[in-house]
C-alpha cells in the first residue's frame, strides 16, 4: 500500500469568484490560474501548485454543489510568517478573527475570514 498524506487537494467554495480571486491574490501575493472542470459544472481558479512537492494543491471553486461559510472545515495555508499575510487581510476585504498566536512547538497561527465568509488559517514557524 502506498503511503499518502491525508489531504490531496482542497476546494474553497465561493459566491463571487472574481472577488475571492482578488482577495487571495492580494493576501498571498500570488497569481491564481483558471483550471478546467471536466464536468463543466464548476468555475475554478487554482492556487500555484506543483503536485510533485510536499503538501496539497487546491482551488477556489464556484459551484451549485457547494457554498461558502464559516463554521466548517478550516484550511491552513503555510506561510513564512503569519504576520505578513495577516497585515493584508483587511485591505483585501477580509477580517482577522484571531491575530497571530503561538501553538507552542508547532509555530504560529492566524485565523481569518475571507471575502466570502470562509474561515481560513495562516500557519508559520516564526
Amino acid at each position: 500500500m502506498t503511503k499518502m498524506n491525508a489531504v490531496g487537494w482542497f476546494d474553497i467554495y465561493v459566491a463571487e469568484l472574481d472577488r475571492a480571486v482578488l482577495f487571495y491574490e492580494t493576501v498571498f501575493a500570488c497569481k491564481l490560474e483558471p483550471i478546467g472542470d471536466p464536468t463543466g459544472e464548476t468555475q475554478m481558479m487554482s492556487f500555484p501548485t506543483d503536485m510533485g512537492l510536499y503538501g496539497a494543491g487546491g482551488a477556489l471553486s464556484k459551484s451549485e454543489f457547494g457554498r461558502p461559510g464559516a463554521g466548517g472545515t478550516v484550511v491552513y495555508f503555510s506561510v513564512e510568517d503569519c504576520a505578513i499575510e495577516e497585515a493584508r487581510i483587511a485591505k483585501a476585504g477580509g477580517k482577522v478573527i484571531r491575530p497571530k498566536f503561538s501553538i507552542g512547538e508547532f509555530g504560529w497561527v492566524t485565523l481569518c475570514q475571507d471575502s466570502e465568509g470562509n474561515i481560513i488559517g495562516l500557519s508559520s514557524m516564526k
